[in-house]
C-alpha cells in the first residue's frame, strides 16, 4: 500500500497575481509519490479540483481509510504508475488544506486573512506550481494532469510554460465556464455570503462559521455533479419513512425530510461544512469563473492554443452536463486547428461529472494506455 507523507515548502519571494495584488510570502502543501529518476524526466504534476487537495493518492500511516482523492488513478501498477513516474500533488493557494489561504495569518497585519485574502486565478496557481517545480529541481514535466478545475490548470500550464510540459491530460474539463455554470457558482456564493454568520468574510474574528451557507452551497454543487440517471437509480422517489396515515405514504410536511435524496443532500452538506472553509469556496469558484484563455484572443480558442507544444489527451463523459463532452471537443478542435498532437476519448458513463473520480475500467484503461505508450515513451 502506498503511504503518503504531507510536505510543505515556504516561499519568501513575492508572487504577483493576475488581479494586480501581490502575495508577499506563502506556503505550499504538497505530496510526492514514487521516485524522481536520474535525469528528472519522469515527473507528473496532478492539479486538483474545487474541494480536493494535495493528498492525491495512498493513505496516511496508521489511517487506513485516508485514501487520496484520485487513489483509483495513481499508485503502484495503476494507470499513472508510481513505479515509473514521480507524481506530485499540490494544494493550491487560497485552499484550506495547508497552503496559504484565508484561514492563515496575514504577515502584514498579524490577523487571519479572511475576506482580505487576494483573489487568485488558475494562472496564479500555475505560477506558484512552477515555482515549486523549480524548488524540486524539475525543469520539464513528463505530464500535467487534472480533472474539472484541475484540467483547466493542466491546459493553462501548456500556455504559460509551453517548454516545460511534454504531455497534458485534461479530464472532464472545459476551455471556460458557460453562463449556466457561472450562475450555479453565484447561487452557491450567495448562499454563503447571506449566511448571518458570514460576517463579511471575517467570521473567524467573531468565533463563528457560516455553516448554513456552506451546506446549501455544497447541496447545489452536488446536484450538478451527478447525472439524472444516477440520482434516479440511487434514490428515485424513495421516502425515508412511510406514513400509514395516507395511501401515498407522504407525511405532507414542508419542513421534514421526506425523500431519500433530501436526506442524502443534507448529509453531504453537513459533512462539507465541517471541513471546508467558506472564503476558500468563494475564491475557488471565482477562479473557475475567470478562467478563459481565449478571452485575450477575442474569444478565438484556436489562436489561444497556438503557443502550446505539448501532446494532449482529453477525456469526457457522456452524462456530464456540467462539463459536457462538447466543451472538450472545442479544445480538441482548437488543438487540431494548430496541428497539435491530441488524443480524445468520450466515455459512455452514467455517473455525470463525478465520473472522473470513479473506477470505470474503460476510462482507467484509456489513461493507462496513454501513459504507457506516450508519456513513458
Amino acid at each position: 500500500m502506498l503511504i503518503a507523507t504531507p510536505q510543505s515548502m515556504h516561499f519568501e519571494e513575492a508572487l504577483p497575481l493576475q488581479s494586480g495584488a501581490t502575495l508577499r510570502a506563502y506556503d505550499l502543501s504538497y505530496e510526492t509519490y514514487g521516485r524522481l529518476n536520474a535525469d528528472r524526466s519522469n515527473a507528473v504534476l496532478i492539479c486538483h479540483a474545487l474541494n480536493a487537495s494535495h493528498h492525491v493518492a495512498g493513505v496516511y500511516e496508521g489511517q487506513p481509510k485516508s485514501e487520496g482523492w484520485w487513489d483509483t488513478m495513481i499508485g503502484p501498477g495503476k494507470p499513472v504508475d508510481t513505479n515509473h513516474f514521480f507524481v506530485i500533488g499540490v494544494n493550491n493557494l487560497g485552499s484550506c488544506f495547508g497552503s496559504t489561504g484565508p484561514m492563515q495569518t496575514n504577515p502584514d497585519t498579524g490577523k487571519i486573512y479572511g475576506a482580505d485574502f487576494p483573489v487568485v486565478t488558475v494562472q496564479d496557481w500555475v505560477d506558484a506550481q512552477a515555482r515549486l517545480m523549480d524548488a524540486l529541481g524539475i525543469q520539464t514535466l513528463a505530464a500535467v494532469m487534472g480533472g474539472s478545475l484541475g484540467g483547466m490548470q493542466a491546459l493553462s500550464w501548456t500556455l504559460q510554460y509551453p517548454d516545460r510540459v511534454r504531455h497534458a491530460v485534461v479530464v472532464a474539463s472545459a476551455p471556460n465556464l458557460t453562463a449556466e455554470n457561472i450562475a450555479f457558482n453565484e447561487v452557491a456564493r450567495r448562499a454563503i455570503v447571506t449566511d448571518p454568520d458570514f460576517c463579511e468574510g471575517h467570521y473567524a474574528e467573531h468565533g463563528v462559521l457560516p455553516k448554513r451557507g456552506l451546506r446549501i452551497a455544497r447541496m447545489i454543487g452536488h446536484i450538478t455533479y451527478l447525472s439524472d440517471d444516477v440520482m434516479n437509480e440511487k434514490f428515485g422517489r424513495q421516502l425515508r419513512e412511510i406514513s400509514q396515515a395516507h395511501p401515498s405514504g407522504y407525511k405532507f410536511s414542508t419542513q421534514d425530510v421526506e425523500f431519500q435524496i433530501e436526506s442524502y443532500l443534507r448529509y453531504q452538506g453537513d459533512k462539507f461544512s465541517e471541513y471546508f472553509d467558506a472564503n476558500t469556496y468563494l475564491l475557488i469558484t471565482r477562479a473557475l469563473d475567470y478562467f478563459d484563455p481565449a478571452a485575450a484572443f477575442g474569444g478565438d480558442l484556436s489562436a489561444a492554443l497556438k503557443q502550446a507544444t505539448a501532446q494532449f489527451l482529453l477525456v469526457s463523459f457522456t452524462t456530464d452536463w456540467r462539463f459536457a463532452p462538447a466543451r472538450s471537443r472545442e479544445i480538441v478542435k482548437a488543438l487540431l486547428d494548430n496541428q497539435i498532437d491530441v488524443s480524445y476519448a468520450e466515455i459512455d458513463a452514467p455517473h455525470g461529472h463525478d465520473a472522473f473520480l470513479l473506477e470505470d475500467p474503460r476510462y482507467l484503461g484509456v489513461v493507462r494506455s496513454y501513459f504507457q505508450s506516450r508519456v513513458a515513451a
